[in-house]
Formats: C-alpha cells, sequence, structure tokens
C-alpha cells in the first residue's frame, strides 16, 4: 500500500488540472483574446465569437476528458501496484497524450461553426 501512494501523486495532476480549468472555464472563459491564458489556436483566434466559442467548448472536453482520465489512472494505479516503477510513466505519457488530442474536437468544432475567416456558417 505505501507504493500506491507515490503513483497516485504522479498519475493525478493531469486529470486534476483538466477538471480544474474545465470548470474554471466554464463558469470565468478568458475575456479577451490573448497568447498566455485560453485556448489558443489559430482558428480560436480568429475574433470574439471563435474565442468565446472554442474556450468553452474545450472547458466542456476537458472537464469530460479529464473526469474519464482520473478514473482510469486510479484503477490502473490500484490493480498494477506491485510494477509501481513502470506504471506512472505510461499513465502519464497517455494522459498528456490524450489531453493533447483533445485539441481535435474543439478544432472540428471551430471549422464545422465558423468559416476560414472566422464568420458564423
Amino acid at each position: 500500500m505505501k507504493s500506491f501512494i507515490p503513483v497516485l501523486i504522479s498519475v493525478i495532476p493531469i486529470p486534476i488540472l483538466m477538471i480544474a480549468f474545465g470548470v474554471l472555464w466554464k463558469k470565468h472563459p478568458p475575456k479577451s483574446i490573448n497568447w498566455i491564458y485560453g485556448y489558443r489556436s489559430i482558428r480560436a483566434m480568429k475574433n470574439d465569437n471563435t474565442w468565446k466559442f472554442a474556450n468553452l467548448y474545450q472547458a466542456r472536453v476537458w472537464r469530460w476528458s479529464g473526469s474519464i482520465l482520473l478514473v482510469f489512472a486510479l484503477i490502473f494505479s490500484l490493480n498494477f501496484t506491485k510494477s509501481y516503477k513502470e506504471i506512472p510513466a505510461w499513465i502519464f505519457y497517455t494522459e498528456l497524450g490524450i489531453m493533447i488530442l483533445t485539441i481535435i474536437p474543439a478544432e472540428i468544432a471551430l471549422r464545422r461553426k465558423f468559416d476560414k475567416e472566422g464568420n458564423l456558417r
């Protein structure tokens, strides 16, 4: 059981951050277009409409995917405590990969809702 705590500490930060930013961006989305904070892609930063839509959409995606990742991280951490030296690394890289892949649905949603100039379709 002692090995479970370090594994847990190493695999939960990404899902917790995804959930936290998802909740934060839902309640308080970034107000203005900037390069520091918010969902920043070229398409999302076209105008205020694309910016607001992208941040609210990404908030929803991160809340759901972060929750699912957290459940899977806890399950894998509990089931594989014997190989605790290898598990955190591949769980961490899987979580990081999924976090990066959440860009895809956001960009697809932006492309469906807005044209190349950022005007509503």
